[in-house]
């Protein structure tokens, strides 16, 4: 999953390694040791109460994300044309 993450937003280990610490320690991630691996799964109780607050501006931010998700599909069709690969 997280090899995944890196090669899709280009973000290295250490950065990666970051953001998953903040996710932990801010209650929105939980993690289990296997063995050298850390297995980080989403916590979804403090989610639904984001998703709650954010109703609110859902009005105001539906149109401009989509039009965002339209230009990230733009950039990531116009990327494989040009044969283009992000490395991590």
């Amino acid at each position: 999953m997280t090899a995944a993450i890196r090669q899709e937003f280009a973000i290295f280990r250490l950065a990666m390694s970051q953001h998953q610490r903040i996710l932990r320690e801010s209650g929105f991630t939980t993690v289990h040791a296997k063995g050298t691996r850390r297995l980080y799964a989403v916590d979804a109780a403090p989610l639904r109460k984001v998703d709650v607050w954010l109703e609110r501006f859902c009005g105001f931010w539906d149109q401009r994300l989509d039009a965002l998700g339209t230009e990230l599909a733009r950039g990531r069709q116009s990327r494989r044309l040009q044969g283009g690969t992000r490395g991590g």
